[in-house]
């Protein structure tokens, strides 16, 4: 079993920084095969970044350029730094992780981002 706890949401205004955390606690020792996702109300929850088991990033274009996704290998702790923070990035941003070979995803409970003047 893995645990995922976010932490790090809240009301920014337009143009502001936030950085949300996602600790991970369980059968799990590193960050790669974690990413963060997000839904917004009516829409369908999408990719924001990941860490493949390779090492690589990954972005959604609309992300690009603004949030940067980094972690902690020692304390299983992933992050999101969101820079340039738009309206439309308000949503519940979740933490997911993929055990490697696993079909099987773990969520956390969510955080909520506000990008509101």
């Amino acid at each position: 079993q893995v645990q995922l706890v976010e932490s790090g949401g809240g009301l920014v205004q337009p143009g502001g920084s936030l950085r949300l955390s996602c600790a991970a606690s369980g059968s799990i020792f590193s960050i790669y095969g974690m990413g963060w996702y997000r839904q917004a109300p009516g829409k369908q929850r999408e990719l924001v970044a990941s860490i493949s088991y390779g090492s690589s990033a990954t972005y959604a274009d609309s992300v690009k350029g603004r949030f940067t996704i980094s972690g902690d290998n020692a304390k299983v702790t992933m992050y999101l730094q969101m820079n340039s923070l738009k309206p439309e990035d308000t949503a519940i941003y979740y933490c997911n992780y993929r055990p490697p070979g696993s079909v099987y995803d773990y969520w956390g409970q969510g955080t909520q981002v506000t990008v509101s003047s």
